[in-house]
């Protein structure tokens, strides 16, 4: 079986596609509560987090991506068992390390066989391009 990797270029293209998706949503969000007369700040809160830190692990782990990966072409699976999706646990882990180290931990996607960014190394997934 023939597996293709994720480009550098293609993993940028999903990052943003998903990046302009929750900038939309905290809009879309922060319009929503704008309605109601008085929103206790908990709740924002609880709808920042739950946009911002749940979107991607839970996109990743239940459907192999987010928006922007599959508008990309992309999924990100178990590095070992290509055909399975990440746990929500794994996901979270590789969201946390993806958001601290931001695009640095793109650096080392060019220098290995399987394109893998310093956060799939910590969460054993790997980018690949569906089939078409």
């Amino acid at each position: 079986m023939s597996v293709e990797y994720a480009m550098l270029l293609d993993r940028i293209k999903a990052a943003v596609i998903d990046a302009v998706i929750l900038i939309a949503s905290m809009y879309a969000m922060s319009e929503l509560l704008e309605l109601f007369e008085y929103v206790p700040n908990a709740i924002r809160i609880l709808f920042a987090v739950f946009i911002f830190v749940l979107y991607e692990p839970l996109f990743v782990s239940q459907f192999g991506g987010t928006i922007g990966h599959s508008y990309s072409g992309l999924m990100v699976k178990r590095d070992n068992l290509l055909c399975g999706n990440i746990n929500f646990f794994m996901a979270l882990i590789r969201f946390i390390f993806k958001a601290f180290l931001g695009w640095i931990s793109l650096l080392t996607v060019t220098s290995n066989n399987k394109k893998k960014a310093i956060h799939d190394f910590l969460a054993n997934s790997v980018v690949v391009v569906k089939k078409r």
